[in-house]
């Protein structure tokens, strides 16, 4: 069990749970993207567990590494994973309402990849 203290100021507990192939949650045209989800079990308050999802869009991956001229490594795509868990910690006011399923698709992985350093 690790602990974040998000932007919203509750403190979070997590871990990892697993991942698995998925369909990603898009709006518009890519609505059925495959993916890869990423499982976490959150809790704010030790009292009441719940999951979190994010979907991380085999396409943004693709697009990834055709513009940086290699692949992300499975740690890569983790940590930006980890850090689009972070955001949602820092910006989501109401976790369970609003934050349980979260993608990140193509310009948010290469941001959240530029914030980690990842070139």
């Amino acid at each position: 069990m690790k602990t974040y203290t998000g932007g919203q100021g509750f403190v979070y507990q997590y871990y990892f749970v697993g991942k698995r192939s998925a369909v990603a949650p898009q709006e518009g045209q890519d609505r059925d993207t495959p993916a890869t989800e990423f499982i976490f079990d959150v809790t704010s308050d030790r009292k009441i567990m719940f999951a979190v999802s994010i979907f991380l869009n085999d396409k943004a991956v693709q697009t990834w590494a055709a513009s940086h001229g290699r692949d992300l490594s499975d740690a890569e795509k983790y940590a930006a994973v980890k850090m689009r868990l972070f955001q949602a910690f820092d910006e989501i006011e109401d976790m369970v309402a609003e934050g349980r399923r979260l993608p990140i698709h193509g310009e948010v992985l290469e941001q959240l990849l530029s914030t980690l350093g990842v070139q």
